[in-house]
């Protein structure tokens, strides 16, 4: 008896657990092959879009690498490929005998176009084609206001969102197991690009990034985090200097972890929790999984935003645009302590504490008063968890530009050092030749010039460029 073989193309989905095409390919036959294919698109990009980061790639190709093992231990294997996948994946699909292809759906613009195409062209060579959400614990298709429109504010997304997400109770999926191999003769060539690209993504802080990759890496980070910091997230989630946060965004990003599996987690350690505080601080949590989703269902249903801003009359805003401030922002040498400290963890290790990120993008935006989308490029170059919705919603919140009913937000670096590092532990990690400073002086940034060694004296007066700034806002304002 011969059984029917399926094709499973992995892209955000980096897992055997809990991945929710990948079981229903199983369903349909244990002959499963499943692929990966190096897009070129996204590899190495065209000039106009960011190159993917150092840090992505790292973790990108261990955890391909992992899952290749877990395809082996499970019965079957992953094959890689480098091409366009249009042309890629039809070739396979004839090359191996796949009767059925199944993917998981994407929100990114350019994932859908690509995604169509390769359908179109798999069915008109007889093939079925079988793709649903995995990354979502809601589809974007059902989240509508009740006029039918997509929502634009978080508040009520939320809402609506917790609502399905409780009704729903999502539940894990096991990996699938006894799996059939291709035979012999149905074998590709044995080329496996991974090994190339290991020895030359450049990527120096892998011993020094938080995110750990791999699906085994993910499963331990993230029962490391509900045993302990989950159950103190809110407050310690907004203090750069302390391991409060997860550290999971980038398994998220490239689905080295599933949705579901982060919720599912939470709700356990709802189990356990032993008071009001822990029991909030999970919430919390869980509303960053919305953001999450909020920024994805955004670039779903309007994709423009990938382009430029939500707000139209942020088009005509007269930024300023320096070059020099702009470098010295991304190399960490703007003269402001905190600033510079984050900017030195991204560059060094790939990964920036989020309420950092909110601090130097607004140092750049309404400071520097350069435009969002120079920092929203630095940031996917640089970057371990990448992710085009999640960054570009981030930034758009940061500029004031974006789905957010607040129309100006401006963040003081020295109330924020104050406020969040009031030790100056975070800054004196990132920032070594400040660490015999005083502490009052390391938030403010006001060093005297003995003290400064080499570093920079401030590029800008805040409160001055804050006046400026709203000036320049006023300009727009409808």
């Amino acid at each position: 008896m011969t059984t029917s073989r399926v094709l499973f193309w992995h892209r955000r989905d980096l897992r055997l657990a809990d991945n929710l095409g990948l079981a229903a390919a199983a369903e349909i036959s244990p002959a499963l092959t499943g692929v990966y294919v190096l897009d070129p698109q996204l590899m190495d990009p065209p000039e106009h879009l960011p190159p993917m980061a150092p840090a992505r790639l790292w973790f990108l190709i261990e955890s391909l690498r992992e899952l290749q093992q877990r395809w082996r231990d499970a019965g079957s294997r992953l094959l890689v490929l480098e091409g366009d996948p249009v042309v890629q994946l039809p070739q396979l699909a004839e090359q191996i005998g796949a009767e059925t292809v199944v993917w998981n759906r994407d929100v990114e613009p350019y994932a859908r176009e690509r995604d169509r195409q390769v359908a179109q062209k798999l069915q008109a060579d007889g093939r079925k084609v079988l793709v649903d959400w995995d990354q979502l614990l809601i589809a974007p298709e059902l989240l509508k206001t009740g006029a039918g429109d997509p929502y634009r504010v978080y508040g009520p997304f939320l809402r609506n969102w917790r609502g399905q997400v409780l009704e729903k109770q999502p539940a894990t999926v096991p990996a699938p197991t006894g799996l059939v191999d291709l035979d012999s003769a149905q074998m590709p060539a044995a080329a496996d690009p991974l090994a190339a690209l290991l020895e030359s993504h450049g990527f120096e802080g892998a011993e020094l990034c938080p995110c750990r990759p791999g699906e085994a890496a993910a499963q331990q980070q993230l029962a490391a985090f509900s045993g302990g910091p989950l159950l103190g997230y809110e407050p310690d989630r907004n203090f750069p200097g302390m391991a409060g946060t997860s550290y999971l965004s980038a398994a998220l990003s490239v689905g080295t972890l599933s949705p579901r599996q982060a919720w599912c987690e939470a709700q356990r350690s709802r189990d356990q929790a032993r008071s009001e505080e822990q029991l909030h601080a999970i919430a919390v949590w869980e509303q960053e999984l919305c953001w999450r989703e909020f920024y994805q269902q955004a670039l779903f249903h309007f994709p423009e935003l990938a382009d430029g801003p939500y707000r139209e009359q942020w088009r005509r805003f007269p930024w300023e645009n320096s070059s020099d401030w702009f470098s010295s922002w991304k190399d960490g040498q703007t003269g402001m302590p905190i600033i510079d400290a984050a900017m030195r963890q991204l560059n060094q290790c790939g990964w920036m504490h989020n309420r950092c990120r909110m601090i130097v993008a607004s140092f750049l935006v309404k400071d520097l008063i350069c435009d969002w989308r120079w920092g929203e490029r630095a940031f996917m170059e640089l970057e371990v968890d990448g992710d085009l919705a999640a960054n570009n919603g981030g930034w758009q919140w940061s500029a004031s530009s974006g789905m957010d009913p607040k129309p100006l937000r401006i963040f003081n670096p020295a109330t924020q050092a104050s406020k969040f590092d009031a030790e100056g532990e975070y800054i004196r990690r990132w920032v070594p030749e400040l660490r015999h400073v005083n502490t009052r002086d390391l938030l403010s940034g006001e060093i005297p010039a003995l003290e400064r060694r080499g570093y920079p004296e401030p590029l800008i007066n805040h409160k001055a460029q804050q006046a400026k700034f709203k000036a320049l806002y006023a300009t727009i304002r409808p």
